[in-house]
């Protein structure tokens, strides 16, 4: 699997600079499209015999612990000492710290009262191996969210623009999900959807009869019936590491392995990337410079179009390193600005009391949960003086109280008297682009293998401090109308970046003195260079961003593949 290395001396018709969700997108349409294509992956090949989904704690030698926290101190500071960000994450455990980038040797810098936590892999995939699967769809009062509330800039696109590419990523990856007819949440191309519990039913029917607002099961990329070889998902449970059965979306198995078997498609691992090359005859890009992961030594792929899709924050890095080696693209001043992520970790949780909980309620670990759209600014443009909204995730689970008291037979028969189901709802909160969220180039502190690292400067406004603030009193009230007891609301406001969201930077929009991108993703400097991930969003939404980022994508290869028919790119 995976075995294509680049050719030497080929000028490849594009070349996509990173593996995960968006770089296997760019591969594969443009592949398929018959254009010879290159992908470069800053870390190593992945297999099947790398993913643990199945390895059993016990079988670890910390017991899967590597990132749980003790009095501070991790369980097991030998694996995560290099990893001092990545393995705050949920994600990054004992079987696959290794798939996250050593903070050490890929170092940035923060202000001292302002953190944020840049959460980054280096494997082929990405974080597209464990991102959390949940797929929607944005819309109009996204993408022109400008319009409606006068704040920030629309994107220059709309909904209806994405639709096809939205269906054709539906349709090849899989998305399993209920249609709702919501606006501000357009339905997908739906697989068959994961069941509610009992729990959720009756949350999900009394919070529409008493509140008039839907809950809806999580639309995720994991599928439920067979797919282009792929089999269904066997609710298994951590699916962060990884899918033998490649019932979860990711690139590898999927639309990498699409773009490769095309014949169409070289690839390069272990190939930092350092900087866009400039062609001296005509001023565009010639290709992108990288440096072997292992040994450092330096090399180029030479392409007649350059796709970045290396996330948001190393995009806007390469694109600002590349100013030194003679491209500009901040023409307009707007690179590095408007820096986004999602506010979260507060919401509310409480007691479904008339159910009670059996020792087998279901299926063994469904990788999903409930979802519950944007109800606030709906038919407005603010509320209280908030703009924009929230969405939540959640669900409604069985628990059983392990602490009961007792011994032997009493004590299983107090843990059974003694369950309960738990409702818990965590909201996801827009945070608006502020030109004092950014990032610039240190050219004094560079990373391992000698490229200049990044100063993030963020914080969160008033505006997303009081949605996150609102959002969990709606959660608890939203509890208390259906029923659930000992309702109480939980939580911090999350640090910037640790939703793993990250958007912006080099912003999409109709006028070129306010963004970095035109309404293809293509640069305005240089017209051969496109960024198709989240550095090219203007908003953020409320909404889980990997499969608009997917669309937007297939968009530009669509555009990159057609504009390629006249010769533009010869």
């Amino acid at each position: 699997m995976l075995q294509a290395i680049a050719r030497d001396n080929d000028v490849y018709d594009a070349v996509v600079v990173g593996s995960g969700a968006t770089g296997g997108v760019a591969a594969w349409q443009l592949s398929s499209a018959g254009l010879k294509v290159c992908v470069l992956e800053a870390g190593p090949k992945i297999t099947d015999a790398d993913f643990t989904e199945h390895v059993m704690p016990y079988d670890l030698k910390y017991r899967g612990n590597s990132s749980r926290f003790v009095g501070g101190i991790p369980k097991s500071p030998d694996l995560m000492r290099n990893r001092p960000i990545q393995g705050l994450v949920y994600a990054c455990r004992e079987s696959n710290y290794k798939w996250f980038a050593d903070d050490i040797r890929n170092p940035y810098q923060t202000p001292k009262d302002k953190p944020f936590h840049w959460i980054r892999m280096r494997v082929l995939g990405g974080r597209s191996l464990s991102w959390g699967r949940q797929s929607y769809r944005m819309g109009d009062i996204d993408f022109r969210c400008a319009d409606r509330d006068g704040y920030g800039e629309n994107w220059g696109i709309e909904h209806a623009d994405l639709v096809p590419y939205y269906e054709k990523v539906e349709r090849f990856i899989g998305i399993g999900g209920i249609s709702e007819g919501l606006e501000q949440l357009p339905d997908s191309v739906f697989m068959p959807p994961m069941p509610f519990t009992c729990s959720e039913v009756l949350f999900r029917n009394r919070l529409r009869a008493r509140m008039g607002r839907v809950v809806t099961i999580g639309r995720t990329a994991i599928i439920t019936k067979p797919l282009n070889g792929r089999q269904p998902c066997h609710y298994c449970g951590p699916c962060e590491q990884g899918c033998v059965t490649h019932s979860y979306y990711n690139s590898p198995t999927t639309t990498l392995k699409a773009a490769l078997d095309s014949g169409n498609c070289d690839l390069v691992v272990d190939a930092v990337a350092s900087h866009v090359t400039r062609d001296p005859r005509t001023g565009k890009a010639a290709g992108v410079a990288y440096l072997d992961r292992v040994t450092r030594v330096p090399g180029e792929v030479r392409g007649k179009v350059v796709v970045l899709c290396a996330s948001t924050l190393e995009s806007t890095r390469l694109l600002m390193n590349s100013a030194d080696y003679g491209l500009d693209f901040n023409s307009s001043g707007m690179l590095g600005h408007y820096l986004m992520d999602h506010i979260y970790r507060g919401g509310a949780a409480g007691v479904m009391p008339e159910l009670k909980a059996k020792p087998w309620v279901g299926a063994p670990d469904r990788p999903n949960g409930m979802y519950l759209p944007r109800f606030l600014n709906i038919d407005r443009p603010h509320t209280n003086g908030m703009i924009r909204g929230y969405g939540y995730q959640g669900g409604s689970t069985p628990s059983f109280n392990l602490r009961a008291k007792g011994f032997g037979a009493k004590f299983k028969e107090a843990v059974h008297d003694e369950s309960m189901w738990s409702t818990f709802f965590g909201a996801w909160c827009e945070c608006l682009p502020q030109y004092e969220n950014y990032v610039t180039l240190n050219k004094e502190r560079r990373d391992a293998w000698g490229i200049p690292t990044l100063d993030i400067h963020f914080d969160w406004s008033d505006n997303d401090k009081a949605l996150w603030r609102d959002a969990r009193v709606q959660a608890a009230e939203m509890l208390e109308a259906t029923g659930h007891t000992n309702v109480r609301m939980f939580g911090e406001p999350s640090v910037g970046g640790f939703c793993i969201h990250e958007v912006g930077t080099a912003r999409m929009g109709s006028d070129p003195r306010k963004s970095v991108l035109n309404t293809w993703t293509q640069t305005n400097d240089v017209e051969n260079v496109f960024v198709t991930d989240g550095a090219a969003w203007a908003s953020i939404g409320c909404q889980n961003p990997t499969l608009t980022m997917m669309a937007i994508t297939a968009r530009a290869a669509d555009y990159i593949v057609e504009e390629g028919k006249s010769g533009r790119w010869a």
